[in-house]
């Protein structure tokens, strides 16, 4: 075999087939990132498609400059607000959004000089936050259960600082034209162009709604006889019918970016030819299909709208053509739906790609019960923040149950979110626990029967556990009107009404709390005894 000696260099260039043919594609210098979004790529799905006979494209917005479609429009209502004279370099904009049209707004914001605050729900992801601080923007979290104008909503609590900013400006993606005009004359302009105008079906999930108002003119315009689908989540209420609505109404729901609790004034529903409603675990679990089998690394509501999508285009034939756009990137997920631990705690397993991890020793089976629990100390929700901290110190905890009036356990406490809260403001110390935005709701609860095994997956997740007892409470008769109250149509009789049904109700009570360490316990004592036996 003959090797090169020290003075010889491999000659690789050799093996050269020429230029990359992607380089028919490769565009000129971009003055500054602002330039390098819109013209994303459309990606023939293979996979996820099979058994469709037509073609099934994604619309890849995850490649624009700040990660997401919503770039479009941050970077277009600056823009049409600069050449109106609202808007001047210096000035504050204000956005309250559900993290992505921030990140476009923070991104152009950078780069033309504007002072950025974005007002979003606690709801959104680590992720999304850090792209914003990291890209300067001033960062406001409202509660995730606020209604939409509610007084501490994303929504309200922008309003009250632009009237308290000066030289400040809500650009409002809710109503601004500029939203689903970035959509008219950039991305369905794209698409059109991409497939020669032979497009047979859109399918789109609606937030704002901009995107798939927009799109579905300009499509529509070019091909009147094409089919808009619009994939709304449940416990969103923007599908129509309202009936479709119905099941899980207002309820919360994991995936992030699409849906409201009311109808945003951009969203044109009459645009609409269908509505399709989409679960949190289909379109989690679809999310991570794209990534193991299309190679897309695209985020959860992407997820949603292509299970929509394979659903819809079945009944499309050869050659048709059916678009779906793909949102946001998996970027914004990392630590949620890119998590397995996550998806396995969420119950979001399709025991292909997401699988439950299996716990097979001796101390599987065994239950809750079976450990030495220490009565807790729990903290009424009307409680200070201050004697909170207090109680904390003295007792030498981290973290400890809040209960409501009535002794039902609501959430928890922690020392590192008291002082997150008090620290940057968000909280005072006299405020009650409940008013204060500083209880953890999203806890892992436990029964007392529950093996051993799901509480170690509970602990892979979160580092403590609450052990839970259902209790049913006789708190009297219900008070029966009368019949005269009732109507003759009633038929209820005077005895009847002096009953009255009893009144049960149920209660939710700390029995306990269960951390690694006491699971760790239990199995090194058993098998202590066992090796001294």
């Amino acid at each position: 075999m003959t090797t090169a000696t020290a003075d010889e260099k491999p000659s690789f260039a050799a093996e050269s087939t020429g230029p990359s043919a992607a380089l028919k594609y490769c565009p000129p210098p971009h003055e500054n990132v602002l330039s390098a979004i819109g013209n994303s790529p459309l990606v023939k799905l293979q996979k996820v498609s099979a058994g469709l006979r037509c073609n099934l494209y994604a619309k890849c917005e995850y490649f624009n400059a700040g990660g997401s479609i919503k770039d479009r429009i941050g970077l277009r209502m600056i823009e049409d607000a600069e050449r109106s004279g609202r808007i001047k370099p210096g000035d504050t904009l204000i956005e309250p959004t559900s993290g992505n049209t921030g990140i476009g707004m923070a991104l152009a914001a950078a780069v033309k000089g504007y002072r950025c605050i974005i007002v979003l729900p606690e709801k959104m992801s680590k992720e999304k936050v850090d792209v914003l601080k990291a890209l300067g923007a001033e960062i406001i979290r409202t509660p995730t259960e606020a209604a939409w104008d509610a007084p501490d909503s994303h929504i309200s609590i922008a309003r009250k600082l632009q009237q308290e900013t000066d030289n400040s400006h809500i650009l409002d993606q809710y109503t601004n034209a500029a939203n689903p005009l970035a959509h008219y004359d950039g991305t369905a302009e794209e698409i059109l162009r991409q497939l020669d105008g032979k497009v047979d079906m859109v399918v789109c999930g609606a937030g704002t709604g901009g995107t798939i108002t927009g799109i579905s003119a300009r499509v529509k315009q070019a091909n009147p006889d094409c089919v808009v689908v619009g994939v709304d989540p449940v416990g969103s209420i923007l599908a129509q019918p309202d009936s479709l609505n119905d099941p899980g109404r207002n309820e919360t729901y994991h995936v992030e970016g699409i849906g409201y609790d009311f109808v945003p004034g951009v969203l044109d529903r009459s645009r609409v030819d269908r509505w399709t409603k989409s679960n949190d675990c289909e379109g989690l679990v679809m999310m991570r299909r794209l990534i193991r089998d299309e190679g897309l690394l695209c985020g959860g509501s992407s997820g949603s709208a292509v299970a929509a999508a394979v659903q819809a285009a079945s009944g499309l034939g050869e050659g048709q053509n059916c678009v779906v756009v793909l949102p946001d990137s998996v970027r914004n997920y990392m630590t949620k739906a890119l998590s397995d631990d996550w998806m396995v705690e969420k119950g979001f397993v399709d025991e292909r790609i997401i699988m439950r991890k299996q716990y097979k020793d001796w101390w599987a089976d065994k239950r809750v019960c079976d450990l030495q629990l220490n009565t807790p100390l729990t903290i009424s929700s009307s409680v200070r923040c201050k004697d909170a901290i207090s109680v904390l110190l003295r007792e030498g905890f981290d973290m400890v149950p809040i209960v409501d009036e009535a002794g039902s356990v609501i959430g928890v406490v922690t020392e590192g979110n008291l002082s997150k809260m008090l620290m940057s403001k968000r909280a005072q110390p006299n405020q009650p626990l409940s008013d204060a935005g500083v209880i953890y709701k999203t806890f892992k609860k436990l029964a007392m029967n529950a093996t051993l095994a799901e509480l170690a997956s509970a602990l892979d997740i979160e580092p403590y556990a609450l052990v839970v007892t259902e209790q049913r409470c006789f708190a009297g008769r219900k008070k029966k009107r009368s019949a005269d109250e009732e109507g003759k149509e009633s038929g209820a009789s005077s005895s009847e009404t002096a009953g009255g049904q009893l009144k049960v109700t149920q209660k939710c009570v700390v029995s306990g709390i269960v951390t690694r360490i006491d699971l760790l316990a239990y199995i090194a004592n058993i098998e202590d005894d066992d090796d001294d036996d």
